[in-house]
């Protein structure tokens, strides 16, 4: 499939792994110039090379920590420095922890709330002088599903991600007037590194193993498996690119059907 993306230039932050970097290799496969970002360099650069690798187009690494009130604006600025200027943005940063309610004090609900929510905020705010003047601007926030059916012990995630979508929807409209695309999507179980670190905590708690509580999870979805990183991408692709170009507003679950509503 030609997403018409060649020579459009695109930033994915929280890119040096996962769903984030899986994002950013099909955007390069697909002919797009790419700026990644992640928190630690050598990471980040290992993530730049395996694009290249893949892709033929080595990607512009940026080392930021996105939580931090004023990395997103820099990440930004240095990524349109050096690609000329903007048309595609998928703000994208790592979970917060998982827990239950009573884990968490105001310090813990603040961080999370400068991961899950701030940071899209932040990324949105700068890029969109940038994205004006594009003739293909889209924005693509990364969520979970969780905002629409909370997975136990993820309070945190539960309870913020909400708020982007809240955020994504009411930029849709505010900006649709002015060709700007808004779309979230929302994965479900995927096979990531994070997605193992929590099947780890989940196996301390039941006294299980982690290899246990994957299978259990799995058996979630009609298909009986997590998603993988390439099938997350395909769709974040799709909805970053100029062949969605009538697609705004909407909320996409990517997640084999684990989630159970039907709106």
């Amino acid at each position: 499939m030609d997403y018409k993306l060649n020579g459009l230039r695109a930033l994915v932050s929280g890119s040096s792994r996962g769903l984030g970097l899986a994002t950013a290799t099909l955007l390069a496969k697909e002919g797009a110039v790419v700026t990644i970002n992640g928190r630690n360099a050598a990471h980040l650069e290992q993530a730049a090379t395996q694009i290249e690798q893949v892709s033929g187009r080595k990607p512009y690494p940026i080392v930021a920590d996105v939580s931090q009130k004023d990395e997103p604006e820099r990440v930004v600025e240095k990524a349109v420095e050096k690609m000329g200027g903007l048309d595609l943005l998928a703000t994208n940063a790592g979970g917060p922890p998982s827990g239950r309610f009573e884990d968490f004090d105001d310090e813990k609900w603040q961080a999370a709330f400068e991961l899950c929510l701030m940071v899209h905020v932040r990324f949105i705010r700068a890029a969109l002088p940038h994205l004006r003047k594009s003739k293909a601007p889209s924005v693509l926030t990364f969520t979970s599903y969780s905002a629409k059916q909370p997975i136990p012990n993820l309070v945190l995630s539960n309870s913020l991600r909400a708020g982007v979508l809240g955020l994504t929807k009411s930029l849709a409209l505010e900006y649709g007037a002015q060709g700007i695309r808004f779309n979230s999507i929302l994965p479900a179980w995927t096979e990531t590194e994070r997605v193992v670190d929590l099947m780890k905590a989940r196996a301390q708690i039941n006294s299980t193993t982690p290899a246990e509580e994957i299978q259990k999870q799995s058996r979630e979805s009609p298909f009986g498996r997590m998603g993988s990183v390439e099938e997350f991408a395909q769709a974040a692709v799709f909805l970053l690119s100029p062949v969605s170009s009538y697609i705004t507003g909407v909320m996409l679950t990517v997640d084999g059907g684990m989630y159970k509503a039907t709106i």
